[in-house]
């Protein structure tokens, strides 16, 4: 059940930008800004968002990014000397009533004239940490367990702030993002939310199959 009505507070892209690591120049679209102008959900991506690193962003289930506006003041509190707006966790929809413990892998919904599927939470890697000023945030996101989610866009449109989160089909048997992210990071896989995940058809093959190396015989 849907406890709170999920809302777009905030569309955000970003244009490319330079950081330097481990001595090297890099390119990254993890500083995307607010523009609160409706953006456009594309089958691999947001239309006029810089993605540098297609493997690993992008493409199919990672077209968009979906982060909570609700637990913004949970990282406002551990960083009260970064300058905060929406975006700032690189997601292209900062929302309102997002709960990650609410939806559930394989979930549809409709977002302004776009229909998307919940796919996976978002793992952090370092360039959170370049944009932090801390590698240590990579521990703490991943603690907190309230990751954002990626969607696949089933149905190309726009997305304007504004604009409610609606559900259209439950995933049946499916799991909880917020159960999800914890199963990715535990060290004791739990057989029975592997069992319900293995097979969904809203994760990439590539996930399914490395998660079923933890199964069990």
């Amino acid at each position: 059940m849907q406890f709170t009505k999920m809302k777009i507070l905030s569309t955000n892209i970003a244009k490319p930008k330079s950081i330097e690591w481990n001595g090297k120049t890099i390119t990254t679209g993890i500083f995307k800004s607010p523009i609160n102008l409706p953006i456009y959900l594309d089958t691999e991506a947001v239309k006029g968002d810089e993605i540098s690193d297609r493997k690993v962003h992008g493409g199919e289930y990672k077209a968009c990014y979906l982060f909570s506006a609700d637990n913004y003041p949970y990282w406002k509190n551990l960083y009260p000397h970064l300058q905060w707006a929406d975006g700032m966790f690189g997601e292209n929809l900062t929302v309102t009533g997002l709960n990650e413990k609410h939806i559930h892998i394989g979930d549809i919904y409709k977002i302004g004239t776009a229909l998307v599927q919940v796919t996976q939470p978002r793992e952090p890697c370092y360039k959170l940490g370049v944009k932090f000023g801390n590698q240590v945030i990579l521990k703490e996101f991943i603690a907190h367990g309230y990751p954002g989610t990626y969607v696949r866009v089933l149905e190309k449109g726009y997305v304007s702030v504004g604009d409610t989160i609606e559900l259209v089909q439950k995933a049946p048997n499916s799991v909880s993002t917020f159960d999800f992210f914890k199963l990715l990071y535990s060290k004791e896989k739990d057989q029975a939310l592997l069992a319900s995940i293995v097979n969904n058809e809203a994760l990439p093959i590539k996930k399914r199959s490395k998660l079923s190396a933890f199964l069990k015989s």
